[in-house]
């Protein structure tokens, strides 16, 4: 019997990529596709709103379809979301606010920053059919994955949207066990989700939830007037000793709640939106080496490097701002930095830095 021939096996999808990158860069192939298919791409996660609702009167939610890029996250994670502002690629970090869907569909709760350009997009501008950039879920603000000890969620501002996502859930799971949120804002029309948490109260007898409203009277049950504090910690959330607490919002908010109740609970982790208050002594400038294009650039200490690389006409890859989704991390091989979260000086060569929360002491190289 003569030998047949058999035509050769398809390539695997991870070959076909590889065999792509050799020949054309992966930027010059998303242009394209992206003629067929918006959300196609060779590599990036990129995510197409399919439906939006308004939270609360600065505040929608966006729904999103991912492409086959995105790798999921956890309730309590942010991503990073991407869009073309004005003509120029802006990204910002942003909370999940719902549970990972049996659709893979994801759900983003957006508060309008006044003067912010995204979130002025996104709030005001997007529409459905539109496509955003995805970054990768991070933080490490999770639930555990046994819930024995009592929870105690503390919520501000935008800080609600990371642990709507854990109180949803825990719904799922039936709450499991004893749960309470509290949410303080400005005035109710601040407040998001309320009337979802409201009927999980109602329909989970270990779940509590109570509004603080610091600009406002209490008109309900499950409101008080003025900002949290112990007397209304202790009436809320009986059994501090063992609650294991979870706090998001702004900077002061954080810092608030943690002289409040770090000594006296089981455990206490937050996540702040805003950056804490940098205070440094360092004056003059300093020479920063790129090591990739080998520039030299004149930069003042105590700023923030990754804004001075921004006003010298840079645009290093960012996120959050804060020191949180390691998007601007970059290499240092040379020099003194000063982490403006501590104040403290890092001297060793060849170490990591977020040029979003570190400053230049002394001249430095980096990777960029």
């Amino acid at each position: 019997m003569s030998a047949v021939s058999l035509p050769p096996a398809p390539a695997r999808p991870g070959r076909l990529r590889r065999l792509a990158r050799t020949w054309v860069s992966p930027a010059f192939i998303d242009f394209w596709v992206s003629h067929v298919a918006p959300t196609w791409s060779l590599e990036r996660p990129l995510a197409r709103i399919v439906g939006r609702r308004q939270e609360s009167h600065d505040a929608v939610t966006l729904l999103l379809a991912p492409n086959r890029h995105w790798r999921g996250f956890q309730p309590g994670q942010h991503l990073s979301l991407g869009a073309e502002v004005d003509g120029a690629r802006i990204s910002r970090s942003y909370s999940l606010s719902d549970v990972p869907r049996a659709d893979g569909r994801l759900a983003v709760t957006v508060r309008h920053v006044p003067g912010g350009k995204l979130s002025t997009h996104l709030c005001h501008h997007a529409r459905v059919g539109d496509v955003l950039e995805l970054g990768l879920a991070f933080g490490e603000m999770t639930l555990p994955a046994a819930h024995a000890a009592p929870l105690l969620l503390l919520a501000a501002g935008s800080g609600i949207t990371p642990l709507m996502a854990m109180v949803r859930a825990l719904a799922a799971q039936g709450m499991p066990g004893l749960l309470t949120l509290v949410y303080a804002a400005r005035t109710r029309t601040d407040l998001c989700f309320v009337d979802e948490l409201r009927r999980l109260a109602a329909a989970h007898s270990n779940f509590n939830v109570h509004f603080a409203l610091s600009r406002e009277s209490a008109s309900a049950e499950d409101e008080s007037s003025g900002r949290i504090d112990a007397a209304l910690l202790d009436a809320v959330a009986p059994g501090l000793a063992q609650r294991k607490v979870y706090a998001c919002g702004p900077g002061g908010f954080v810092a608030h709640t943690r002289e409040l109740l770090a000594a006296q609970v089981h455990s206490f982790q937050a996540e702040a939106f805003t950056p804490p208050p940098r205070v440094v002594d360092d004056t003059g400038d300093v020479q920063v080496t790129l090591a990739g294009s080998g520039r030299t650039l004149t930069v003042p200490r105590g700023m923030p490097l990754l804004d001075a690389l921004e006003a010298q006409g840079l645009k290093p890859a960012h996120g959050c701002r804060m020191g949180i989704c390691n998007t601007c991390a970059c290499g240092k091989r040379s020099g003194t930095t000063r982490d403006l979260h501590t104040g403290d000086a890092i001297a060793e060569p060849v170490s990591a830095l977020k040029l979003c929360v570190h400053s230049a002491a002394s001249d430095l190289v980096i990777d960029l």
